[in-house]
């Protein structure tokens, strides 16, 4: 098993692992002293369990994908009504925005994007409440909590958010 900011549950944790022989090595099993300030933190802890629960059940994944492509086509979409020619893609929890005319196939297509227009999108959606990543580059994420009242919320604010970016 492999996991990894998921252990928290978004709250602040630290943890490491190793092998069993390794592991034997440190306290309170072996003789080397380990602590820190949030290791174990238990409040992270019991989030990290309820994240690792919401993401067992079952139909998880495909609501968390389509959520990602409800808010890609939104995005476009919202774009689109501002003339604005918007490319999106989306998988799983996952979705891109590029301000081009095209799609983005190669990194010499990511560079000819709109940086300074996604610049100033990001900070009109960061007036209403939306914390997007600050750079077209990045990645955009989904999560269990993003219902369609939050989608459209967000969806909401981009469309002001592109208008916003009109001469």
């Amino acid at each position: 098993t492999c996991l990894g900011k998921v252990i928290g549950g978004g709250m602040p944790v630290a943890a490491y692992g190793g092998a069993k022989e390794l592991m034997e090595l440190v306290s309170p099993l072996g003789p080397t002293y380990q602590a820190g300030t949030l290791s174990g933190n238990p409040l992270g802890m019991v989030a990290g369990i309820a994240t690792l629960k919401l993401c067992q059940a079952a139909g998880f994944y495909d609501s968390l994908h389509g959520r990602s492509l409800q808010l890609a086509v939104g995005l476009q979409a919202a774009a689109a009504e501002a003339g604005i020619a918007v490319q999106t893609g989306a998988t799983g929890g996952m979705l891109g925005m590029a301000i081009l005319d095209r799609p983005v196939r190669n990194f010499a297509d990511a560079q000819a994007c709109d940086h300074d227009l996604f610049a100033g999108f990001f900070r009109a959606m960061l007036d209403r409440g939306v914390w997007l990543p600050p750079s077209g580059y990045e990645a955009m994420f989904v999560s269990g909590a993003h219902d369609d009242e939050a989608i459209g919320w967000i969806l909401d604010a981009a469309r002001e958010s592109f208008q916003s970016q009109l001469p």
